[in-house]
């Protein structure tokens, strides 16, 4: 058991930690007794989870934050390290200066509502919030702090007034697809622009595509990489890597592109000009933009290709696991919780499917005499 001691005008704190050592604790100026014991018990409460460390021991936000992203480095993608790196060098200004055991629920709160105030995208606040809320974390699980303050904070919401801001999902019509298709000029690009469809590949592992990575026996494609800001990489996730189903126009299409493409030293599929892997950028803005001006549609973004195929499948009625795994998600939750605002809300087609294989002919006699089908009981509600 800790004590309240006096010295002077002044209280001061004197227990001992959960390492033994005896630790006494000044109280500011002025501060009351009844504040100091206060003080005693949580010291002792962070005392029993093993979280108490004297105040020079504490870090700022700061150097946990640097702690955490160099810690991070070795286990990431670089691209994916630079954008938590880029995070606590823009983000954290108003947190640096804070002990980290000093950012409360009220604080995370305010960081949230001073940036929707400012008007920043609320994606982009989303984002800033996991590297927050991971580098809390790392202070819960280094004994720094005894929670995480984020996840009991409330998380920014849409505006009503800016719901039609959002992001949507973008698709084009089979009849849309054929027109952009015949004005694309170059065959390589037509080739590329059918596959994203077709297939329903993300552009980086589009980009990331060899020869060999297509099975023409089988009529599939390998995705085993990935091509994004000037470096390949292997798939983030198991289940990005995965085996792509071709139709026969598709693999024909394939076929007349691989006699025409030329050879490059990385066997790409899709190579630039001068047989490295092609600019993203470039390739939107000088050949899948212009397309889709001179088809008359409108302006999409080449990723709402994989939108489409993903619809055109939910619309013909494919399993939702076929369609996870030709997306290459994680589980079938995620594409229901991008897609699912695409699937009708009616469907006769499967009632009546259900009730044939349920009750066959008889399903539709069940209220006459003659019909020796199954009868329902009557059920008191």
């Amino acid at each position: 058991m800790g004590s309240v001691r006096k010295r002077l005008d002044r209280y001061f704190l004197d227990f001992y930690d959960q390492h033994g050592q005896r630790q006494r604790h000044l109280m500011p100026k002025g501060a009351t007794k009844a504040q100091a014991k206060d003080q005693l018990r949580a010291c002792e409460e962070m005392v029993s989870k093993g979280t108490f460390l004297p105040a020079k021991e504490v870090p700022k936000f700061a150097e946990a934050a640097r702690e955490w992203v160099e810690h991070k480095r070795l286990n990431l993608r670089e691209t994916t390290w630079e954008v938590y790196e880029g995070h606590i060098r823009n983000h954290f200004n108003d947190l640096n200066d804070l002990k980290i055991n000093r950012i409360t629920i009220a604080k995370v709160e305010k960081f949230i509502t001073d940036r929707q105030g400012q008007g920043m995208n609320i994606g982009t606040l989303r984002k800033i919030l996991v590297s927050l809320g991971q580098i809390l974390s790392y202070a819960v699980r280094h004994k720094y702090i005894d929670h995480n303050p984020l996840r009991e904070a409330e998380r920014p919401r849409e505006q009503a007034k800016g719901w039609e801001k959002r992001d949507k999902v973008a698709i084009i019509t089979p009849t849309q697809i054929t027109i952009l298709l015949e004005q694309v000029p170059n065959q390589k690009y037509q080739t590329l622009f059918l596959m994203a469809i077709m297939t329903g590949a993300r552009q980086g592992e589009l980009l990331g595509l060899k020869w060999d990575d297509i099975n023409w026996k089988n009529k599939q494609v390998y995705i085993q990489r990935t091509f994004n800001k000037g470096r390949f990489f292997i798939p983030k996730t198991k289940g990005s890597r995965r085996h792509i189903d071709l139709s026969p126009f598709v693999v024909r299409e394939l076929k007349r592109w691989r006699l025409a493409c030329p050879t490059n030293d990385l066997d790409l599929v899709f190579p630039n000009e001068a047989g490295g892997p092609m600019n993203y950028s470039n390739m939107v803005q000088r050949y899948f933009l212009p397309s889709l001006k001179a088809a008359d549609l409108p302006r999409v973004r080449f990723h709402d290709l994989r939108h489409t195929n993903a619809s055109l499948r939910l619309e013909n009625g494919e399993n939702i696991k076929y369609i996870q795994t030709q997306l290459g998600h994680a589980s079938p939750t995620v594409t229901l919780n991008v897609y699912a605002h695409l699937m009708n809300a009616t469907n006769q087609e499967a009632a009546c499917r259900l009730e044939n294989a349920v009750f066959g002919a008889v399903g539709h006699h069940l209220g006459t005499k003659k019909e020796k089908g199954p009868r329902l009981k009557s059920v008191t509600p």
